[in-house]
């Protein structure tokens, strides 16, 4: 899922306007940010290529019981299948779908939240005045999101009001809009700050760039 087929430059521009207009609004610091992928693409191939050798092996045995397809050569029906199968396994892992369907479910929320963790301390979202950062974070392979806040805001906001923002942004990637599911969760965000009264002070300044952070890895 390559990040220039679902980002546009118009949407990346989009996605900063929205964020500047939602701190028109309030004392927050919002700071998106979008990768491609987390996991390393080798984890769902070579469990791909592990599994189709399995599948192929055992499909041959079965089938060699049936009859002697294999005539004396042995050594071909267990090498053979085994060998294509894992081919196939290979290849077809690396298809997105596939290949995220291959990675445990947990596996796929720990590598996530780590490295949205990171990344909050990577752009310095800690660092505003009033300790008021907020991370708005897409992995696009992993069709996750994340949204961490700093101590000013948690004073204010109840961590679990996030978590309906995080699910309409998994659910724009996976209906195919995560461009304009961004937009929306940072429109959102401002506006839950402004609910829970996260002022905006008369001497704000902006703190941190409003344009959205875009990575591979």
């Amino acid at each position: 899922m390559k990040i220039e087929r679902l980002f546009s430059e118009n949407d990346l521009v989009a996605i900063r306007e929205a964020t500047t207009a939602a701190e028109l609004q309030t004392g927050g610091e919002i700071v998106p940010y979008i990768v491609e992928r987390v996991v390393e693409r080798d984890e769902a191939t070579w469990r791909g290529a592990t599994l189709g050798a399995l599948a192929a092996a055992l499909a041959a045995g079965l089938v060699h019981l049936l009859g002697p397809f294999w005539g004396g050569f042995g050594v071909w029906w267990i090498t053979l299948p085994a060998v294509a199968g894992a081919g196939f396994g290979f290849l077809i892992a690396g298809i997105d779908g596939v290949g995220r369907r291959l990675i445990p479910e947990d596996h796929l929320e720990r590598a996530v939240t780590m490295r949205a963790e990171a990344a909050f301390v990577e752009e310095e979202v800690f660092d505003t005045r009033d300790r008021t950062g907020i991370l708005v974070f897409l992995s696009l392979f992993e069709r996750r999101a994340v949204i961490l806040a700093d101590a000013g805001i948690n004073r204010s906001v109840p961590k679990d009001t996030w978590q309906a923002l995080i699910d309409e942004l998994v659910a724009g990637i996976k209906a195919g809009r995560a461009a304009e599911a961004m937009q929306l969760a940072v429109t959102r965000c401002g506006e839950v700050l402004v609910e829970h009264e996260v002022a905006l002070r008369p001497d704000d300044t902006d703190e941190l760039s409003d344009a959205p952070r875009v990575r591979k890895r």
